[in-house]
């Protein structure tokens, strides 16, 4: 495991973004945090660097990633990009970008995905974007670009990357710092619910990062009972 690396994260102003830089920079990881508008370094945060991003561009995704006279380049990057509504054209486009510039630059790419990409727990043949227990119609779409986004991976000889699948339900809560680690099944915790906290994923894409594992796609989920709301 690197003490130094330097982990760069594009979508760093969003759910899961923010909260892998917080866990980045906590764990004393220099980050560099690519948004549309650049967030500024705050008092507790001075090894986290900012720098504005349109991820639609790939000559300043490249120039970011590789380094420039304000910055070194980075050793991984976390690709944590979502958009409302869903557009599966961006969502893949951008990570056929970076897959490639990671290529090129030999840097590590984590994806944080879709749920949709797993198996079914009950059925391994039935994807879980199929499965109307956890896929309801009204969100059919967002499932659908979260598979065209681990296929582009897939399809994608040069890179070294992997693909995190959250679990059904993904939402901001506590850190605990810990979770149960699967791989293209979906997994559910002891108190019968498929979900983990935004604070939780952050703290298994970092590990996954410090100490990467043999798998191209993982998925976590909570341990215990989710908190009451």
């Amino acid at each position: 495991m690197r003490t130094d690396m330097r982990i760069a994260v594009l979508g760093a102003t969003g759910m899961v973004g923010s909260r892998v830089v917080d866990e980045a920079s906590a764990r004393g990881r220099q980050v560099i945090a690519l948004s549309r508008r650049a967030v500024g370094r705050t008092a507790g945060s001075p090894n986290v660097t900012p720098v504005a991003v349109d991820a639609n561009d790939s000559r300043a995704v490249r120039e970011a990633l590789a380094g420039s006279a304000s910055h070194c380049g980075v050793d991984a990057v976390v690709l944590a990009l979502r958009t409302m509504p869903v557009d599966e054209e961006f969502l893949v486009g951008t990570t056929r970008t970076v897959l490639d510039i990671a290529a090129e630059l030999g840097i590590r790419v984590l994806v944080v995905g879709g749920a949709g990409a797993l198996r079914s727990p009950d059925d391994s043949h039935l994807l879980v974007a199929d499965n109307t227990a956890f896929v309801p119609a009204g969100i059919k779409a967002v499932a659908a670009a979260g598979i065209a986004q681990l296929r582009t991976c897939q399809s994608h000889a040069e890179a070294d990357w992997v693909y995190l699948s959250p679990p059904a339900l993904l939402e901001p809560g506590i850190r605990t710092g810990g979770y149960r680690r699967g791989t293209d099944t979906l997994l559910v915790g002891a108190d019968g619910r498929s979900w983990i906290s935004a604070e939780d994923l952050a703290v298994a894409v970092v590990d996954e990062l410090e100490t990467p594992g043999p798998d191209h796609h993982i998925t976590v989920v909570h341990r215990g009972e989710r908190p009451s709301t």
